[in-house]
């Protein structure tokens, strides 16, 4: 969604507007840098609390379709509304929720392109009320695997990882508990499908650099930035691939192989 769709639209009753800034070992700096200044209409939503589950397979366990949905329902996002999100890191958190509203059947959902930072209007303290809205699990277009499903797929199909170059070869590893990738995997960095203003490369470029993989299973640290690649793929018009919800923060868990190369 681009900020000139936004600024038209800011006042239109059926806007949800997403506010979904997180930093890594920083979990409460982005309802901070919320409560600091966001956009207008904008509610913020917690990656941590909202868009998690308090346990499950990995560090960020994708939390129970119905209840996510009432949860999102009871804050006032419902059938009948458009949802934008944004942050502040090219869309890198915002695509989680993308994908969750997407997985649950929910269609009228974007990412602000180039968010926060392409926002050229006021920023405003002032937080919204919305009353509660029905939000419909339907049948979604979003598949998913586990960690034992995707051993098994090894070999047989493309898999693909989020994460930064140096962690996808195991030079560093800041903090998973083993370094490295699943093998067979190859590296797609989520921060490689945006340009220097933090904006979505256009859909041939993007398209380009999915080329080699086909019906991929993608992942990253814990199944968040990896939503990015998959909305990549489909600003890029390609089908939609597989999350791994668990990523590596499961799989390095688990006793799992380990590749470097």
């Amino acid at each position: 969604m681009t900020t000139a769709w936004l600024a038209s639209h800011l006042d239109h009753p059926r806007l949800r507007l997403a506010d979904c800034r997180w930093y890594l070992g920083e979990p409460e700096a982005g309802e901070a840098a919320y409560a600091a200044g966001h956009l207008p209409g904008a509610a913020y939503i917690s990656l941590e609390s909202e868009l998690s589950a308090p346990r499950g397979p990995g560090r960020h366990p994708l939390p129970n379709p119905g209840a996510f949905a009432a949860h999102l329902g009871a804050r006032g996002v419902g059938d009948r509304h458009t949802v934008v999100a944004y942050d502040d890191r090219g869309g890198a958190i915002a695509a989680r929720l993308w994908w969750m509203l997407r997985w649950i059947g929910h269609q009228h959902v974007a990412v602000l392109d180039g968010g926060l930072h392409a926002w050229k209007g006021a920023l405003t303290t002032d937080v919204p009320s919305w009353p509660p809205a029905t939000l419909t699990v339907r049948a979604g277009d979003r598949p998913t695997l586990d960690r034992n499903e995707l051993r098994a797929a090894i070999g047989t199909r493309s898999i693909i990882d989020a994460r930064s170059p140096e962690r996808y070869r195991g030079e560093e590893e800041l903090i998973d508990p083993v370094a490295g990738h699943i093998p067979s995997a190859v590296n797609r960095p989520y921060t490689d499908n945006l340009d220097s203003d933090d904006r979505f490369l256009p859909a041939a470029a993007l398209a380009a650099r999915y080329a080699d993989v086909e019906a991929p299973v993608i992942y990253c640290g814990s199944g968040v930035t990896a939503c990015h690649d998959l909305l990549a793929m489909e600003v890029a018009g390609l089908a939609p691939a597989t999350l791994y919800p668990g990523s590596w923060s499961d799989w390095s868990t688990a006793g799992f192989p380990v590749a470097t190369d």
